[in-house]
């Protein structure tokens, strides 16, 4: 009896296979065998870095390699960014993102450098980062609900900071100008600290503020909470969400994950996952993150990879109905 060129192929195929995917597995287990550079697409000091930092910290206990904290700062975070989806998908890099990952391709379209789908591995989205609506203390608004009439009453007359034109503190105001349908004006600073001390001196009337960013200032009375986006935070248990106050659509919650090279294989790919979600879903790194004003998630990478097409969908929305343009 005969065996056909076909079998023979087919044979052959599944011979390689049942060679080619221990070995993979084998190498995935043996991953990493040098230094892993994680890349960071912002200056040292800011959220993503300290994320960067926490996460490599664990990964270099439990992998048992170093990974190396890489900051590369510059083109509203596309300099670093793209240095992760060019590098070779072999676990020597990875990169830290955060909401511009997924604002970027509503705002730049096909002046991106890569494509934010294509060109990237999901590995987790570990934390995200409830914002804080805050007003002047001038303000006469005790809630959500009566910043709104006060705005609607006053068109143009209130202004909202950013910490710059497309940032996720400025879409987190666009999103609450669409949701409300308020004319509020927006004043865009260059970053969130020149942002805050106009609010706090008066020269601007409301913002949105991540929690490290303003705590002290809310307790203190030099600026007044009126919602969390996301859920309810330790820091300012009786300060309701943005749900509770009426507005649901107003969601902005900064995210921040790790990526690889498309084409890492699924191996890897699940093994820094794993170990990612698993440390920073317990302690010490969930309390050690708590602290510091983010939410622990820890997503598996399918979740993650569902997350950015949210995301991005949603910002690309907002940004095209407000007619945002790049700086």
């Amino acid at each position: 009896m005969s065996i056909s060129r076909r079998s023979l192929m087919q044979t052959a195929t599944a011979a390689v296979a049942a060679v080619t995917l221990p070995a993979r597995s084998a190498f995935a287990q043996n991953y990493p065998q040098r230094p892993v550079k994680i890349i960071v697409p912002y200056a040292a000091g800011g959220a993503s870095d300290i994320i960067a930092r926490l996460i490599a910290q664990h990964l270099e206990r439990e992998l048992g390699q170093p990974f190396i904290v890489d900051n590369r700062a510059g083109g509203a975070s596309m300099v670093g960014t793209q240095a992760v989806a060019t590098a070779a998908p072999n676990g020597d890099i990875i990169g830290v993102i955060d909401s511009a990952f997924v604002i970027n391709p509503g705002l730049f379209g096909a002046k991106l450098p890569y494509d934010t789908i294509r060109d990237f591995a999901p590995i987790s989205l570990l934390v995200t980062s409830p914002l804080i609506l805050v007003v002047h203390p001038s303000v006469a608004a005790n809630t959500v609900k009566e910043l709104v009439g006060l705005a609607k009453a006053q068109p143009g007359k209130i202004n909202f900071a950013s910490a710059g034109l497309g940032t996720a503190i400025h879409l987190a105001g666009e999103q609450f100008r669409q949701a409300a349908d308020v004319d509020i004006a927006h004043i865009p600073y260059r970053g969130g600290g020149p942002a805050n001390t106009d609010l706090i001196g008066g020269q601007v009337q409301m913002s949105f503020s991540t929690v490290p960013a303003i705590l002290q200032h809310v307790k203190s009375g030099k600026v007044r909470a009126l919602a969390v986006t996301g859920q309810r935070i330790d820091q300012l248990p009786d300060v309701p969400t943005m749900a509770e106050a009426g507005l649901p659509a107003v969601d902005a919650s900064p995210l921040f994950g790790i990526v690889a090279p498309a084409g890492l294989p699924q191996a890897i790919v699940g093994r820094l996952s794993d170990s990612s979600a698993a440390g920073i879903k317990n302690d010490p790194l969930r309390s050690r993150a708590t602290e510091l004003g983010f939410v622990a998630v820890g997503s598996a990478p399918g979740e993650f990879r569902s997350r950015i097409g949210d995301e991005i969908a949603k910002w690309s929305r907002i940004i095209e109905k407000g007619n945002i343009k790049p700086g």
